[in-house]
């Protein structure tokens, strides 16, 4: 496993060679566009514990003032003025070089869509802050339809056809995900020669074991991520940065 100076150049070779890339990321590629990540020295759950509440379903559906604090955090989520960084763009250009055969993402930010990366191609496994649902019926919407009720005075709105509660188009704790997009990583992961993770800690379970399974199938892997993740014993090179 390399984890010096020459990774970078390694981790290129490797890639140059692939004919099918798998890609996982996660928040750390996002921080360079200003948006924090959750678990680092400046997360936001690291900062402010209490803001993981309103990440879990059972507090944002049992308490309303939870779901004010939701929606007051949506109104001044930075992922409404952030663009794309150069880490998004490079996946954009992997996939012109028709290498990338899927692209896995644990954000919610919906950059790399803004990137310019093939929708068909993008697994969002937990989902997008950029669209609201209701929990109790089929109504879907921009994000940007209840923002506006926000900022017009109403500090929980609910749905417009019947009135359930709304909620970013998130999964959180205590949700399932999406059964579809969890087949659609998984064989991903098999069919891939290299497995990308970049900017993710590799902590989260079930979509971390994506990494294991393209082991297991002959893949190598790469790891970019600014601090040590629970699975570089797995990978042939690491990229720290």
């Amino acid at each position: 496993m390399g984890t010096d100076e020459a990774a970078p150049e390694q981790a290129k070779a490797i890639i140059d060679e692939a004919e099918r890339v798998a890609v996982l990321t996660g928040a750390g590629i996002s921080t360079d566009s200003r948006i924090p990540d959750f678990r680092g020295p400046q997360g936001v759950w690291t900062k402010n514990p209490k803001a993981e509440k309103m990440a879990t379903i059972q507090h944002y559906v049992a308490e309303r003032d939870v779901r004010v604090r939701a929606w007051r955090s949506r109104l001044d989520s930075p992922v409404w003025s952030a663009e794309p960084n150069d880490g998004h763009r490079a996946l954009v250009e992997l996939e012109r070089r028709r290498k990338l055969g899927l692209l896995i993402t644990q954000n919610i930010d919906g950059l790399h869509h803004a990137a310019g990366s093939d929708p068909d191609r993008i697994v969002e496994v937990h989902g997008s802050i950029r669209e609201v649902v209701c929990l109790s019926c089929d109504f879907r919407a921009p994000m940007q339809v209840a923002l506006d009720r926000v900022r017009g005075g109403e500090e929980d709105p609910d749905c417009p056809l019947c009135n359930g509660m709304l909620k970013s188009a998130t999964i959180s704790f205590g949700q399932s995900l999406i059964e579809d997009d969890l087949r659609r990583a998984d064989s991903g992961a098999r069919s891939c020669d290299v497995m990308l993770c970049i900017g993710s800690t590799l902590a989260v379970y079930p979509i971390a074991n994506v990494v294991p399974v393209a082991k297991s199938e002959g893949a190598r892997i790469v790891i970019v991520n600014g601090e040590a993740t629970e699975m570089d014993h797995l990978a042939d090179v690491v990229v720290r940065g």
